[in-house]
C-alpha cells in the first residue's frame, strides 16, 4: 500500500529507525511532515484557523440555542448558526484525522512492513507525493510477459507452475491458493511482449520484488507420457532415463524429451508407459556408473 503526503511540507522522522524492511504496527506513527516554515500553503496555520473556526462557531451554536428558548433570536438566525458549526466541524474533524499543529501525522495504515521509502529525513515533499510503501508480504501479484504468438491461446490458460529462483522450490498454482486474473489483449511501445497477471498467496518464502519461472498450463484432451524432472538426466546435451529392468538392475535410455511445466517433462520416445523409471535419487546411480564403485546394495547399472 502506498502512503502519500496530504500536506507540502518538510518530512520529520519519528524516530531513526524508519527503516525499509522494518516491521510496523497499523496505526503507528512514521514520521510528520511539518509546514510550519512555509510562508504559503502551511498545513500548521489551516489546522489551527479550521480549530479555532470551530471553537468559535460551537459557541456561537451554543449560544443561538439559548437565545432561541427565549425568542431572543429568530429561527432563522439558529439555523445559519447551526450551519456555520456544521461546516466548521467537518472541516476540523477531516483535517484532525491527519493533522495536528505540527503538520500531517503519517500513520501506518495496516500491519506489515516499509518496503520502500521514497523520501529522507528533511526532505521537502508536496501533496500527492509518494512517501512509503507498506507491505505485508501475504499476497503477492506476478506478472508474466509471454511472446505474442501465444495470444489466441492465453484465455486457455487455467493453472501454472512456479519456481523460486534463490531456492529452486517448484509450487503449483493451487498450492499457492492463486488464480489467474487477467491477460493483456495488446501490446505497447513500451513492450512488445503480452503481460498475464496472477495472484498468489506467499507461503513459499517468495522474494517481493524478485524473479520467478513461470510454466503457464492450458487444459487439452491429448494424453502424453509425462516423467517427474527429477528422472531427467543430461550429457553434452543428451537426456536419459534410468529404467528399472529387475529389482538389482537399471538400464540407461535415451529418450527425446518435449514441452515442461516446471515439475513434469513430455516424452516423445524412448520409454514406454509401462515401464519402471528412477524418478528419486537417479544421480547417485550415474555417480556410481562413473566410479565404477557401485554399492552392492545399490543394484547393477549397464
Amino acid at each position: 500500500m502506498l502512503v502519500t503526503a496530504k500536506t507540502n511540507g518538510i518530512v520529520v522522522f519519528s524516530s531513526n529507525n524508519v527503516l525499509e524492511g522494518k516491521k510496523v504496527l497499523k496505526g503507528k506513527s512514521l514520521f510528520s511532515i511539518s509546514g510550519s516554515a512555509l510562508a504559503d500553503n502551511n498545513s500548521a496555520v489551516r489546522f489551527l484557523e479550521a480549530k479555532n473556526n470551530y471553537e468559535k462557531s460551537e459557541l456561537d451554536y451554543q449560544r443561538a440555542k439559548e437565545l432561541a428558548k427565549d425568542k431572543i433570536v429568530s429561527e432563522k438566525d439558529l439555523l445559519n448558526a447551526k450551519n456555520q458549526y456544521d461546516n466548521s466541524k467537518l472541516i476540523y474533524d477531516n483535517l484532525n484525522k491527519n493533522f495536528n499543529s505540527s503538520g500531517q501525522r503519517v500513520i501506518s495504515p495496516k500491519n506489515g512492513f516499509i518496503k520502500q521509502l521514497f523520501v529522507q529525513n528533511g526532505q521537502y515533499v508536496e501533496a500527492g507525493q509518494a512517501i512509503v510503501s507498506i507491505s505485508q508480504n501475504k499476497t503477492l501479484l506476478l506478472q508474466a510477459d509471454v511472446q505474442q504468438k501465444y495470444l489466441n491461446i492465453l484465455g486457455q490458460i487455467r493453472s501454472a507452475n512456479i519456481r523460486t529462483l534463490h531456492d529452486n522450490k517448484s509450487y503449483t498454482l493451487e498450492q499457492l491458493n492463486g488464480k489467474v486474473l487477467s491477460y493483456g489483449r495488446n501490446a505497447n511501445t513500451d513492450n512488445y511482449l503480452i503481460p498475464i497477471n496472477l495472484q498468489i498467496n506467499n507461503i513459499g518464502g517468495f522474494v517481493s520484488g524478485g524473479f520467478v519461472e513461470i510454466y503457464l498450463k492450458t487444459f487439452t484432451n491429448n494424453q502424453s507420457l509425462t516423467v517427474p524432472n527429477t528422472a531427467l538426466l543430461e550429457e553434452q546435451g543428451v537426456f536419459y532415463v534410468f529404467v528399472q529392468v529387475t529389482p538389482e538392475l537399471f538400464e540407461k535410455r535415451i529418450i527425446e524429451k518435449g514441452a515442461t511445466d516446471g515439475l513434469k517433462t513430455e516424452i516423445h520416445k524412448g520409454i514406454k508407459q509401462s515401464e519402471r523409471i528412477v524418478t528419486i535419487g537417479a544421480i547417485l546411480i550415474k555417480l556410481a556408473k562413473a566410479s565404477g564403485t557401485l554399492d552392492a546394495h545399490a543394484g547393477h547399472v549397464h
